[in-house]
């Protein structure tokens, strides 16, 4: 399944999952769909029948907010069936709102708190470093985290211990659970910023296919961390969830339901 594919399908598999469980963060999830559906189809090395291989790649979904994006791209790669996806966020399953990695093959960490996450990231890529394991470690944040004074040690750590096993992505669709980034806490240009501590940067459409796998292949001549700020859109691929606030909390239901089904049904997409 190429990646294009992939994210198809994680659109309809969470919308259904949200609007089965009357959940939240179906935009948060969106926005993020695209970083996850490269990964897992192009970079990530893997075992889906030995999900604690150790030799494979580590992701942490900082922003565990969006973990149904997770839960249903690890089902369409083979972790689990899609059919398991039908308990979200329901009493007693497994597969919680916010990203946990209790009982769930694939998930690394249990996520939730902005900015811990990918703390927990950087230390999986300095044990890789000490005992000279081969993996890489990823950690996608959200917007909302690069307040977390959290991230901002992790950022100086990462580069005080020379960690180029290490890759952040910001998934950067400047938007939080209270509004606009830049009226709640701006940011300002966080590539500049994170540049400063000696990050490689890289700043990229976070939604292109193209631009993400680029992204996820370039070579440094250093021992650097990187930090791929993807400029992503909330709400991405249906058109009135798009850059709405009101999509981090709403669940679809009624006509907004069968709006979005359709419209990600009609999408066209390279097989």
């Amino acid at each position: 399944m190429n990646s294009k594919q992939l994210a198809h399908n994680v659109r309809l598999d969470v919308l259904e999952m949200i609007h089965n469980s009357h959940a939240s963060h179906i935009a948060s999830a969106y926005s993020v769909t695209d970083i996850l559906a490269v990964l897992y189809a192009d970079i990530l090395k893997y075992d889906t029948k030995n999900p604690k291989w150790d030799e494979r790649d580590r992701l942490v979904l900082s922003k565990g907010h969006a973990g149904s994006a997770l839960y249903a791209t690890l089902a369409n790669v083979g972790f689990y069936s899609r059919e398991e996806l039908k308990t979200y966020d329901l009493d007693g399953s497994n597969f919680s709102g916010h990203i946990s990695h209790k009982n769930v093959a694939g998930v690394e960490f249990s996520t939730g708190s902005l900015g811990h996450g990918v703390c927990v990231a950087t230390g999986m890529a300095l044990a890789a470093k000490l005992d000279n394991k081969p993996y890489h470690v990823y950690a996608i944040v959200g917007d909302g985290e690069c307040n977390e004074g959290s991230f901002w040690e992790t950022v100086m750590f990462a580069n005080q211990y020379n960690l180029s096993n290490f890759t952040i992505i910001i998934d950067r669709n400047r938007m939080q659970a209270m509004g606009d980034v830049a009226k709640v806490m701006d940011t300002g240009n966080l590539g500049e910023k994170i540049k400063t501590f000696g990050f490689n940067v890289l700043s990229i459409n976070g939604n292109s296919h193209e631009e993400l796998f680029d992204a996820f292949q370039t070579k440094f001549d250093n021992d650097k961390p990187i930090c791929i700020v993807a400029n992503t859109i909330k709400g991405k691929g249906v058109s009135f969830m798009e850059n709405q606030l009101l999509w981090h909390y709403r669940d679809p239901q009624g006509e907004f339901y069968e709006s979005a089904k359709k419209e990600l049904e009609a999408e066209e997409y390279e097989k």
